[in-house]
């Protein structure tokens, strides 16, 4: 297949508790990214529901689903109407009290071009995901699609680079990073402005360190399902970089909305041709990075 450019688009929107409504929602928006020209769509991390990992609750379990049921059945007939490839991040039920974060890649026929399952899990205030979460066993992946080549990652993966280092290594083009992240409202005055930003610089940090493109989608509003929390603002401002770290797209930190850019092949080509930190690497002389700490 000859390669390509072609466009990709976020879908950054708020979502509540009921997984029908957001279910509709999400067909809707995806519809619209589609009239826009997008021929790769993503939507946030978890997208079915309110980001429950705010507090420890067993009955939010009942949330999941079977690999290939409802989501899957929609997006699946959503894509294939539409000629694109969507993502879509969803609560996974593996098996009974075994359960991921994960998220289907489906193809321009309706198919499945892969499965990504989210390999860190975070455990801090307001988000307690180890909770909920089993850490993800297929490994980072880059999932070939009529499209193009990309790879999926999820929320806490963005801050880690060998994630995105073996995505790329497998010739993903653009690295897809769904997301559910914010504000805890205590914290945005003293430290909100350095906790946004340092989100964003790792990931085109990624972008740069690779030489491909980086699209991270995260949700919008502020989120409160628990009376006795303080709730989280989920800080939106979802973005794609370029393969030099360069800020393509980027959407408002408040406001539902759709973000695009193309992926530029030539482009990549080129900064790669310049900036060949893949050819430099010392493969040879990285196995401590297998160690948990070098004493």
């Amino acid at each position: 297949m000859e390669n390509k450019n072609y466009n990709i688009a976020l879908i950054q929107i708020s979502l509540d508790a009921t997984p029908h409504v957001n279910l509709k929602k999400c067909m809707e928006w995806i519809g619209k990214a589609a009239q826009q020209g997008a021929n790769v769509v993503c939507l946030p991390e978890l997208y079915s529901s309110f980001y429950f990992c705010q507090s420890e609750n067993h009955d939010y379990f009942d949330l999941a689903e079977p690999l290939h049921s409802d989501s899957y059945q929609a997006f699946s007939a959503l894509a294939a109407a539409l000629g694109i490839v969507v993502i879509v991040p969803f609560f996974e039920r593996r098996a009974s009290g075994l359960y991921h974060n994960s998220a289907y890649i489906i193809d321009t026929d309706g198919y499945e071009a892969g499965l990504y399952r989210k390999m860190h899990i975070p455990d801090d205030p307001g988000y307690y995901e180890k909770f909920y979460f089993t850490p993800g066993d297929i490994g980072f992946k880059a999932f070939d699609t009529k499209v193009g080549k990309i790879g999926t990652l999820i929320c806490w993966d963005q801050w880690y680079p060998e994630g995105a280092r073996i995505t790329a290594l497998q010739g993903a083009e653009v690295l897809f990073y769904p997301t559910a992240i914010g504000w805890h409202p205590a914290e945005k005055e003293q430290y909100g402005k350095k906790q946004y930003e340092a989100w964003q610089i790792v990931q085109r940090g990624h972008a740069v360190a690779n030489g491909i493109f980086v699209a991270a989608c995260n949700r919008v509003g502020f989120e409160k399902p628990v009376e006795s929390s303080a709730g989280i603002e989920f800080w939106g401002a979802s973005f794609i970089a370029g393969p030099q770290g360069e800020i393509l797209a980027q959407a408002s930190h408040d406001q539902e909305e759709i973000i695009l850019a193309e992926v530029d092949l030539t482009l990549m080509e080129d900064v790669r041709r310049n900036w060949p930190f893949l050819r430099d690497r010392r493969i040879d002389a990285y196995g401590d990075i297998m160690k948990r700490f070098i004493d």
